[in-house]
This record gives C-alpha cells, sequence and structure tokens, in this order.
C-alpha cells in the first residue's frame, strides 16, 4: 500500500456568494511531485491556503489527514510546525534586507532578544548550498534577479525543516533557462532530500516534465488525478481534464482584415537606468505599429522590453530620454502617462495586482479608472453610467464573477487580468501595449484574451504584445522584434518566425530567415 503524507477529504470551502471548493479529494503519497492543475478560479489556490491554514480550520468543512493525524490548522504557523510549508507565486522577500536577513525573518536564530548573526549567516550558507545558490548570504536581496529570489524562498522553506513543500506558479516570472533549473532543483530535493512537493502550473509542459501525478480541479471539484508511469500526461491530455474539452488550436484564427498605415513609431529611442544613469537600458530603438497590427517583442529576461514600454507610456520609467515618439504621424512628447492616455496610449503592466489594479475596490470602479470622463456628466460621476459600462465588459469579456460590485482582490487571476483589459479597453485607445498579458493565467483564459486581442486588431487598434512565452508571440503576432540587451536584434514576420530563428537573432547566430523584414 502507498505511504501517504497527505489526504484531503471532501474539502468544500464558501465566499459570499461563491462556492470556491466542493468536496475536494485529494491525495500525495510520501516523496512524490504531484501536481494540482486547473483554470483559473478552478480552486487550485483556494485548497492549498485551505491546507497551509491561511483560511483557519472552521472557515471550511472536510478533514485534513497529514502524517496519519487528523490536523485542524488555526494558522499559517500551525502548518509550518508540521512542516508544512508554502511557498506563494508573489516572492514574500524584503528588498533592501540580507538573503540571510530574509531566510529567517519570524524564525530568529539565537536566544530571545538576542539574534546570533554569526549563526544566522552560517545556516543560511548550508541552504542556499542545497538549491545550487552560490551567492554570499549577506547580499543585498534586491541585488540578485527573480531567479535566485526563488532559489532563496526555496531555501527558507528548507530551514523550517519543510516534508511537505508547496509551490504556487514558482516559474511565472522566470525565463526558461531559470524555469528549467528550478524544476531540476525540485526533482534533486525528491531525490536526495525524498522532498514531497506540490506544484501548482499553468505551465503544462512544466508540469509534464516534473509531476508523477497530477491532479485536475475544475469549478472548485475533483475531476480525475493522473499517474506519468501509467497514464497519458500530454499537454493535450491535461487540457481535456482541465477545460473539459479538447482544444484543437491553442491560438485563435486571426481575422482577414487589412493592416492600416503607420499608427505609432518610435524613432532612435534611447532610455537611460533612473538610478544608475550612465546604464542604457534602450539603446536607439526604433519600432513602429500599424493600424489593425499585432507586433510581438520578445526577448529574455533583462533585454529591456519593458523599460521600453513604460518609458514610452508617458516616460513612466527611465531618465535622459531621447529619440522620436511619432503618433499618426505627429512628433509627440509625452511627459507623463495622463497625455499618454490623452493621446491614445494604454499600458496594460505586467505586475496587475502592484501596479495594474486596485484590488480593495470592485470591479465596476476599476473598470472605469481610466476613463472617468465616459461615465461622468459636468464633473459628476453618473453611477448608472458607470454600472452599465462595468456590466457590458463583464458580459463581453466573459469575466467570471457574481457582481460588478465584486472586490477585485477575490477573483482568480484570469479573471483580475479580464479587468485590467477591460479598464484599458474603455480608455478606447489607438495604440494598446500588452506587457505579459496572460502570464500566470490558465490555458482556457489564455485564450479568451487572444480572442480579445484579435478583436482589438479587428477594430482598427494597433496592438503590441510584450511575452516571455515564445510559442504566444510567435502564435498571435504579424510582425516580431526581437531584444536583447537594450537593443533590436532582429525583425521578421511571423511567416518566417520559428522558435529557432528567434533564439538565433538573440545569440547571434547568422540565419538567413532572421534578416530584418520591414517592408
Amino acid at each position: 500500500m502507498a505511504n501517504v503524507l497527505l489526504e484531503m477529504s471532501n474539502i468544500t470551502k464558501e465566499f459570499p456568494g461563491v462556492k470556491a471548493l466542493s468536496n475536494v479529494n485529494f491525495k500525495v503519497e510520501k516523496g512524490e511531485i504531484h501536481a494540482l492543475v486547473g483554470e483559473n478560479g478552478a480552486g487550485k489556490s483556494t485548497l492549498m491556503n485551505v491546507l497551509s491554514g491561511i483560511y483557519p480550520y472552521g472557515t471550511y468543512t472536510g478533514d485534513i489527514i497529514y502524517d496519519g493525524e487528523v490536523c485542524n490548522f488555526h494558522n499559517i504557523k500551525d502548518s509550518e510546525k508540521k512542516g508544512i510549508v508554502i511557498i506563494h507565486q508573489e516572492l514574500a522577500l524584503i528588498p533592501y534586507m540580507t538573503i540571510g536577513e530574509n531566510m529567517f525573518l519570524g524564525n530568529e536564530q539565537g536566544k530571545k532578544w538576542c539574534i546570533d548573526w554569526n549563526k544566522t549567516y552560517a545556516e543560511a550558507d548550508k541552504y542556499l548550498s542545497m538549491v545550487g545558490l552560490t551567492d554570499s548570504s549577506k547580499t543585498l536581496i534586491k541585488d540578485i534577479g527573480t531567479g535566485k529570489q526563488q532559489l532563496v524562498e526555496i531555501a527558507k522553506a528548507l530551514a523550517k525543516n519543510a516534508k511537505l513543500l508547496i509551490l504556487d506558479e514558482p516559474t511565472s516570472s522566470l525565463n526558461e533557462t531559470d524555469s528549467r533549473a528550478l524544476l531540476d532543483l525540485m526533482k534533486k530535493l525528491q531525490r536526495e532530500e525524498g522532498m514531497t512537493m506540490i506544484i501548482i502550473s499553468h505551465k503544462l509542459n512544466e508540469v509534464s516534465y516534473v509531476a508523477d501525478k497530477i491532479t485536475v480541479v475544475r469549478d472548485g471539484s475533483t475531476i480525475e488525478t493522473l499517474d506519468a508511469k501509467t497514464d497519458d500526461i500530454s499537454e493535450t491530455r491535461i487540457i481535456k481534464g482541465m477545460v473539459g474539452r479538447e482544444m484543437t488550436d491553442r491560438f485563435p484564427k486571426r481575422h482577414d482584415v487589412p493592416i492600416g498605415d503607420v499608427m505609432m513609431e518610435v524613432k532612435d529611442w534611447t532610455v537611460y537606468h533612473p538610478e544608475f544613469s550612465e546604464r542604457k537600458v534602450c539603446d536607439d530603438i526604433s519600432i513602429n505599429v500599424r493600424a489593425g497590427e499585432v507586433v510581438g517583442i520578445y526577448g529574455l529576461m533583462g533585454a529591456g522590453r519593458t523599460e521600453l514600454a513604460m518609458s514610452i507610456f508617458g516616460r513612466s520609467y527611465g531618465i535622459g530620454i531621447s529619440g522620436d515618439l511619432i503618433l499618426r504621424g505627429e512628433n509627440k512628447v509625452l511627459k507623463s502617462p495622463k497625455q499618454a492616455i490623452e493621446e491614445g496610449i494604454a499600458y496594460v503592466t505586467e505586475d496587475r495586482k502592484g501596479n495594474g489594479l486596485v484590488l480593495s475596490n470592485s470591479i465596476l470602479r476599476n473598470t472605469t479608472l481610466a476613463n472617468l470622463k465616459g461615465v461622468s456628466k459636468a464633473s459628476f460621476i453618473d453611477k448608472d453610467k458607470e454600472y452599465e459600462v462595468a456590466q457590458e465588459y463583464v458580459y463581453k469579456l466573459r469575466t467570471k464573477t457574481p457582481s460588478v460590485d465584486q472586490l477585485v482582490g477575490n477573483l482568480s487571476g484570469g479573471n483580475q487580468q479580464k479587468v485590467l483589459l477591460a479598464k484599458w479597453m474603455f480608455a478606447n485607445p489607438d495604440v494598446l501595449i500588452l506587457d505579459e498579458p496572460t502570464r500566470g493565467i490558465d490555458v482556457g483564459a489564455k485564450y479568451e484574451i487572444y480572442c480579445i486581442i484579435n478583436d482589438l486588431a479587428k477594430a482598427g487598434k494597433s496592438v503590441i504584445v510584450i511575452s516571455s512565452e515564445l510559442p504566444e508571440v510567435i502564435g498571435m503576432s504579424d510582425r516580431i522584434y526581437i531584444m536583447n540587451q537594450a537593443k533590436i536584434v532582429g525583425e521578421m514576420k511571423a511567416s518566417e518566425a520559428t522558435q529557432e530563428n528567434i533564439m538565433a537573432c538573440i545569440v547571434g547566430v547568422k540565419n538567413d530567415a532572421v534578416e530584418g523584414s520591414e517592408e
């Protein structure tokens, strides 16, 4: 008989107006990597929050049996005492504290009122070595990249004597190289330390690579558990379980509409880092986008994609900005995001929770925030009009919510992204810059957002899509610009684009197919 470490039995969890979990059953064996997959809003994170005590005992029904014992966790400290440690998608690290200080924050080394710093850093270095991180534990968090920060979180969990490690979207902010390194580390911890892990991920190729078993949840219920040893765990098979049907096309077909004149052009655009004033984050960049066109921008992390987008959007990032921004044939100098919005440029940030949405406000308030004039009369907001607009976009984008009065912070990631898109669509821009528009959302919600992008292009909007996912850039774009080290290193039509050609541009390999193809 299998050695079961965790069994969650008939877990039901309700929020006002929503049943998030309905009699969910979930079982994990010792020493396995078990993936939990499903669409946004399926209940994955809610189930893990129940397990870790974030949703305390008494706020749900059902049983948690851990290591043969029925457990009633009242807070996250209770679950950590048992060796259950959760790493959330948004990393909980303090930038201006050292790695060692972050690792033992709340778990200080030494006696009461007296921290033993020598022990703190020695222990930190030991656990950093276990995860393959060679940086000193005295390094500030702000001075290491996102991939290394993810390793610090795992080292921090190991320092808490974790027996069951829960990783919620651990690779959502990582490039392909760092993602594979993290997955290999998970396999190493399983092999060498006997670690049991639960991974929540929308990147199904990674799930297939790392998981021993895969449990699919849909609409708050358990659908099935697949075993990598005996079952088909291909992406197509997992998607069928997630959405309840076959998905033969990952990207919708583009509308057959002509591409118009150049809507926005950036010439010789150079931007310097706001803190390190000698460092260029955009170096002599020239790009353009036409009416009805979807232009992709791809590059590895740190290439300068987001810096380019934000500097175009009313100089909201960078200093010493030079070059020309030409809108509808006229040279413009946009000194603030407000001016950019007034001139018809919208920027959908990659950080929807931090910079894109007001999580403590309703869907209604967030939808109209960038265009209050559109719901106002004589400087007063027309509440009926505002409600009508919010309802229209909930219907149009198929946002899952009991009402437009729902707080955005209570929505799933995919539905939050739809609210963010609705906010900028209601602003009615001519140019829409989408920065990682599908980060951290499931395959079904991605498809819906791709359809929205196509509809925007059909309506004559100019759309720029920045993405770390190569298949997404290739599948959605008419043309693609490739960035590396703050420069544009290639341009190609979608018909010429392959993953090999794009990566050849980035690493500087000569390839006839990747020469610039601007007409």
